[in-house]
């Protein structure tokens, strides 16, 4: 396992060097599981078992929407996902989790995870700072959707996240910014005349 990332992320999202003596709990707590591309991390109407840190790779949240995948989140190398609510509740997931690569995760189970929760202090702190970036995120991405055009959302998403458009296929990039794929192609077509 190959922690140096983990524990770098760790630490930027904890932000308090006085808790850095309570990461190694942390970091001993995930073990290593290897995902292959197009293998579920979580499927619909299971019970997501882990919550994990992506070391390599890119894991697709989507649901199926009549008979059509949505994709409506993207998890990117060195963040943390899972499908939280299925997870911390132990309920049926109303997603899919999939890998769209070949993925290296660090994984913790549910009862090792609320342990941390309520006896490491450096995980308590993590897991909120966590979620309140999350919930950040998703009110700009819900914003972007209601007040943005499709083009100027391509363009915020070319600013802020220039390796997705590397990394993941064009139908999954449309479907999580809420354009059609032929539209999506076109918008990039005129951004690449622009430039």
């Amino acid at each position: 396992m190959n922690t140096l990332n983990f524990s770098s992320y760790l630490q930027s999202v904890i932000n308090d060097d006085t808790l850095c003596n309570l990461l190694p709990e942390i970091i001993n707590s995930f073990e290593s599981l290897e995902l292959k591309k197009n293998n579920f991390f979580v499927s619909e109407n299971e019970i997501c078992k882990y919550f994990c840190f992506i070391e390599s790779g890119i894991l697709q949240h989507a649901i199926t929407v009549s008979d059509e995948e949505k994709t409506t989140y993207l998890g990117l190398k060195n963040t943390c996902t899972a499908a939280l609510k299925s997870f911390l509740q132990q309920t049926p997931s109303r997603k899919n989790i999939k890998a769209l690569s070949d993925c290296n995760l660090l994984v913790i189970k549910v009862g090792a995870f609320n342990k941390l929760l309520k006896t490491n202090e450096a995980f308590h702190k993590f897991y909120y700072n966590l979620i309140e970036n999350q919930i950040f995120l998703i009110d700009d991405y819900r914003i972007d959707l209601l007040t943005l055009t499709p083009e100027n959302r391509y363009k915020k998403l070319l600013t802020n996240e220039p390796k997705l458009l590397q990394e993941v296929p064009l139908h999954y990039l449309a479907s999580f910014l809420g354009i059609s794929t032929r539209h999506m192609s076109r918008i990039r077509k005129a951004n690449a005349l622009k430039n």
